[in-house]
């Protein structure tokens, strides 16, 4: 895999997971223009604006019996094409052609997602318990439209 990859998915709800997949969205300061944070105590703020993962990532899960799929855990943008191990916090990700966001932590994962693993167990994608495997959080630093199969790049 690259430093360059697309977007496979976009989700957004109306609070809480799954996501369901959408074709396009402007992406703001805040985040997602259509979605909405189901605990906004604990995901809001422009650190957390959006969150990233990886398609590659999921796809294993499965073929461990985990029944993941893109948008169950919560994520806003589904990446594929990319070095997941080069997704670190403070890296530059280029989306599409004007969007950049700065990755500013790895996620915790919460009792919601639940349902995407057997047996419930949320701590197999726990950066602290299993590193490269945890989702990220990011802050947009220019805001812009993305959609399915923009490129994504890691720019530094």
């Amino acid at each position: 895999m690259s430093k360059s990859g697309h977007v496979f998915q976009i989700n957004v709800s109306l609070g809480g997971v799954p996501k369901q997949g959408i074709h396009v969205t402007q992406i703001t300061d805040s985040g997602l223009a259509e979605d909405r944070i189901g605990h906004p105590k604990k995901k809001a703020g422009s650190d957390r604006a959006i969150c990233l993962y990886s398609l590659e990532k999921i796809l294993a899960l499965q073929e461990e019996g985990h029944p993941i799929f893109p948008g169950s855990c919560g994520e806003n943008i589904t990446i594929t094409g990319i070095d997941w191990d080069e997704v670190q916090v403070g890296s530059k990700i280029k989306l599409g052609k004007d969007t950049l966001v700065e990755v500013t932590e790895f996620t915790k994962p919460c009792a919601m997602i639940m349902g995407s693993f057997k047996d419930g167990d949320i701590a197999r994608i726990s950066q602290a318990q299993h590193p490269g495997w945890s989702r990220v959080y990011a802050k947009v630093l220019s805001p812009g439209q993305v959609a399915i199969g923009d490129e994504v790049k890691i720019v530094s």
